[in-house]
């Protein structure tokens, strides 16, 4: 394959001189078609890359840790696998001791074993990079935005969401002080990095019960009404694609059509991990789902069918362009209509809710409950790739990855490893998408882009106001059944990749920009109740600035952590 793709490129496309080229979509095809990737190495170092990159996602695939009642086990037979074994350990065991043992044994199973493949990965992946005229591979991944200084534009978005970030951290580490007073001081600052009911922090939904703000106010889960309406996999996907015909957008039928899996086999092992599939022909468009009839699989489904419609709505261009505007697009638009799916106001429509008492209170609940995915998931979403770029770059030696890694957990996150970590460790390779060669940038786009998309579809149905004082609050917008929201969804949507994203924005938003704002703005009740129940009346004194400085100081916490 890296041969074809080479002749071709040096057959095709190698001497064309893009600036000559009048055509706009003919010139982008042709800057896109002019990129080689990791093909651009020689056989032997293509086979060398993909050798070590199968190693590690082997080792990651396959690797199994004994339960914390049986420690010395036999790993072939009584072993637990990440899932649903050990994240179920993870995501329910409140037993702290249980915790850390089961968060280190994952580790040493994982990342420890593929450092030495990892380092050879990063030296022949820069070697493509440079001769794609790139000085590393961190720096080409970037060049997918077509943005200069892209990573200051990543640091921008950060610093608009980092307050609400900062402030939802120091309530949950409050709340978890109660959970554990022995192993969490009064003074801690931070959080230990196994007890948020996730292996690596990004998600804090099963603290939910812990955190929620009202425990008596309304709060909704339609798990039981879709279970006690007799639904199935089918009818759940026939919900969603009614959403998106009752906004004007095309059928997604196709998609849990016969060909299609929405259920989980009963004569065959399959990856269970919902995907939206394109068949590059312009008309056969699938799901791949073990639907679970809950509440979660209902939103998941809404999810994937923003792929299938974002594949049908740009399969009229030239296969090089059928692609999201930028690598967070494709993520950002079923996120967009979950977001719209979620509320009481679309479940009461739909009759998934009823009896459900909308207060200030369970609007609270509400937000903590989305704050707690969304919010949680945001500083996680950028330091995955910060620190592979920065190892791309050389910026950190290999004698440092592991520290640096924490560095940036600190930095970002503001959590600490729960044992000392060392050098011996690979902690970055215990997380699928660092051995899986999988770009995550893309997921904090995704999360800024989807709240910009939402609050312009809400403006553009009619739903929310922002210049008027009465308008309801933009996290309340259901805009099911808006054409006018639709029509503004689908005008960006089939631009696919044939323009540069900020011109895909303008159609979407009326703006060029990624900001925070629209997210920020989305979460203000949340984020007033956050500095009250810190104790922090303004937001000019909410818990930010000592957080910040606590950020300063993280290099130096983790020069004790990590040896």
């Amino acid at each position: 394959m890296a041969t074809f793709t080479r002749d071709s490129w040096s057959k095709h496309f190698k001497d064309l001189d893009q600036s000559k080229i009048k055509d706009d979509q003919l010139r982008r095809q042709v800057h896109f078609l002019q990129s080689l990737g990791t093909a651009a190495l020689s056989d032997e170092e293509f086979k060398k890359l993909n050798s070590h990159l199968l190693s590690m996602q082997t080792t990651y695939s396959t690797a199994k840790v004994c339960p914390f009642s049986k420690q010395q086990c036999n790993l072939e037979t009584e072993g637990l696998n990440l899932d649903p074994g050990i994240e179920e350990v993870i995501t329910t065991s409140q037993n702290y001791e249980e915790l850390t043992y089961i968060w280190k044994a994952w580790h040493d199973a994982s990342g420890k074993k593929m450092r030495a493949d990892y380092k050879e990965y990063v030296t022949l992946s820069n070697k493509a990079a440079r001769e794609n005229h790139f000085e590393d591979m961190g720096a080409m991944w970037q060049g997918t935005y077509e943005v200069d200084e892209f990573q200051t534009v990543i640091d921008q978005l950060w610093q608009e969401v980092q307050p609400l970030y900062a402030a939802l951290h120091k309530y949950t580490l409050n709340k978890l002080r109660t959970r554990y007073p022995n192993e969490i001081p009064a003074e801690a600052t931070m959080i230990p990095g196994h007890i948020l009911g996730n292996m690596w922090g990004q998600t804090w939904i099963n603290l939910y019960d812990l955190l929620v703000p009202y425990p008596d106010a309304s709060s909704y889960d339609v798990t039981g009404a879709l279970q006690k309406q007799a639904f199935d996999a089918k009818k759940m996907f026939q919900y969603a694609d009614d959403f998106y015909q009752s906004m004007g957008l095309l059928s997604n039928e196709m998609c849990y059509g016969p060909k299609a899996m929405i259920e989980k086999p009963a004569d065959r092992e399959v990856t269970c991990h919902a995907s939206a599939w394109d068949f590059c022909d312009g008309q056969d468009f699938r799901i791949k789902m073990c639907t679970k009839i809950n509440q979660d699989d209902f939103r998941t489904i809404h999810h994937e069918m923003g792929h299938i419609q974002y594949y049908q709505q740009y399969a009229h261009l030239p296969y090089v362009l059928r692609d999201g505007a930028n690598p967070g697009f494709h993520e950002a638009i079923g996120d967009t209509i979950a977001l719209s799916v979620d509320t009481p106001k679309h479940l009461e429509t739909v009759n998934l809710l009823d009896n459900y008492s909308d207060t200030k209170e369970s609007r609270v609940n509400a937000l903590m409950k989305m704050a707690l995915e969304k919010v949680a998931f945001l500083p996680f979403g950028l330091l995955v790739d910060m620190w592979r770029w920065d190892v791309f770059a050389g910026r950190v030696p290999e004698t440092q990855w592991n520290k640096h890694w924490w560095d940036l957990k600190a930095k970002y996150q503001l959590l600490s490893p729960p044992i000392e970590r060392t050098e011996d460790d690979f902690d970055p390779g215990a997380k699928y998408h660092v051995p899986a060669d999988s770009k995550y940038i893309s997921y904090f786009v995704a999360h800024i882009l989807e709240f910009q998309f939402y609050r312009a579809l809400c403006i553009e149905a009619g739903q929310y106001k922002p210049d008027d004082p009465n308008s309801e609050p933009l996290h309340t917008c259901d805009f099911y059944k808006s054409k006018a929201a639709g029509a503004k969804l689908a005008a960006g949507l089939a631009l696919g990749s044939s323009v540069h994203w900020t011109q895909t924005l303008l159609a979407m938003t009326n703006g060029t920009e990624m900001s925070g704002k629209a997210l920020t703005e989305y979460f203000d009740p949340l984020y007033d109740f956050l500095l009250e129940a810190n104790g922090d009346k303004t937001p000019s004194a909410a818990g930010t600035a000592p957080y910040l400085a606590v950020s300063l100081l993280a290099p130096l916490t983790m020069l004790l952590l990590v040896r």
